[in-house]
């Protein structure tokens, strides 16, 4: 069985350590901890392959971020999928999340896009919401900040310190969507 991991975010290094991009930040640490190598695919997209689990019960497993910014990432993330014949149900989106603390994650199958433009564009390019995300805890804004401006702010330093469990609890929350499901997914991560 072959599994997407999608980590939606930004292209480009003023982007790459924002809170918009923990997504994408998830799937790296998913291809460094499997010694996965990034590739270009023609889907407009990076891709990293590596199986998951061992012998006959082993998924393979594809992560992908799109070249694309998150608003547009439907298209490309459709296009793939069909390259490798995925469907939604197969699918784990990986995203950041305003309405969930800094550093809470919490998984599910479906729902709505909660104004989160990235998922906007996938649940419009797949024809629905029945994908798996991983939600990974932002917070919200302290006083009159923008929502839109805080998710494309690093990090604060209080929050660096912890980001690196953080990125990997969010890899092990897909590892155990892949490997045990979503029910024990929910009893294990979603604190």
């Amino acid at each position: 069985m072959i599994w997407l991991v999608v980590g939606l975010g930004n292209p480009g290094d003023e982007y790459s350590s924002t809170r918009h991009n923990i997504g994408q930040m998830v799937v790296d640490a998913l291809a460094v901890r499997h010694n996965a190598r990034w590739s270009k695919h023609k889907s407009r997209t990076n891709v990293a392959a590596f199986k998951l689990g061992v012998g006959a019960e082993a998924a393979s497993v594809i992560v992908a971020k799109s070249h694309g910014y998150m608003n547009e990432s439907g298209g490309p993330m459709k296009a793939l999928a069909a390259f490798y014949k995925v469907p939604p149900s197969q699918m784990i989106v990986i995203h950041d999340e305003l309405d969930i603390p800094f550093a809470a994650i919490r998984s599910k199958l479906a729902g709505g896009d909660n104004g989160h433009n990235g998922l906007k564009s996938l649940t419009s390019a797949l024809g629905g919401p029945d994908y798996f995300r991983v939600r990974m805890g932002i917070g919200r804004p302290q006083g009159r900040q923008d929502p839109a401006d805080f998710v494309l702010k690093p990090f604060a330093s209080a929050e660096k310190k912890t980001l690196p469990e953080f990125i990997a609890r969010g890899a092990d929350t897909v590892e155990s969507l892949i490997l045990k499901g979503l029910d024990i997914t929910q009893q294990t991560f979603n604190i």
